[in-house]
């Protein structure tokens, strides 16, 4: 509330029309760099790849990352199996085309924070989950660790990617 105060005191300050100007340019600059930040964007990548899962499969999904050197889609639940396909023929498609893995996980229902990290990371095994307000701690062991984290923590920094994209929390192993 003391930021308002202050640009609202700040603007009753400005006498000067193009000074004035010149402030809204530059607050709308700020405003508009911040909002990118904080919004989960596509890049030309992602929409290359949701639009060939839309093409294979028949199912339209705003949800694709990459987690592990594998595209994981999220699909509503009760659509998996479809996205799927008879023998996983979808899979196997989508992934001659992009020549990576591929995965199809369910959307998380409710907030649903342990099954959702327990469908992208297995089979790697974790002990617990923690949710706090603004933070997912998850405790494993020695060997689990090592597979979450990743050569050069590369794996854990995209689980917090993904999970700040979904939940907008942070994401800690230990």
């Amino acid at each position: 509330m003391s930021d308002l105060l202050l640009i609202a005191a700040f603007l009753a300050s400005i006498r000067d029309m193009g000074a004035y100007k010149t402030f809204i340019k530059q607050l709308n600059l700020a405003l508009l760099y911040y909002l990118i930040k904080m919004v989960n964007t596509l890049d030309m990548q992602d929409l290359r790849q949701l639009n060939l899962f839309q093409k294979v499969t028949g199912i339209r999904t705003r949800f694709c990352f990459e987690y592990n050197n594998m595209v994981l889609y999220c699909v509503p639940k009760p659509l998996v199996a479809k996205a799927v396909g008879k023998e996983a023929s979808n899979l196997k498609r989508i992934g001659q085309v992009l020549k990576k893995r591929i995965k199809i996980i369910p959307i998380p229902e409710d907030g649903d924070v342990k099954a959702f990290i327990q469908a992208i990371v297995s089979p790697v095994e974790f002990k617990e989950l923690e949710v706090k307000e603004d933070e997912v701690i998850l405790a494993a062991g020695p060997q689990s660790k090592a597979a979450l984290l990743g050569r050069n923590k590369r794996r854990l920094l995209e689980m917090q990617e993904i999970i700040k994209g979904f939940f907008g929390k942070g994401f800690r192993i230990i």
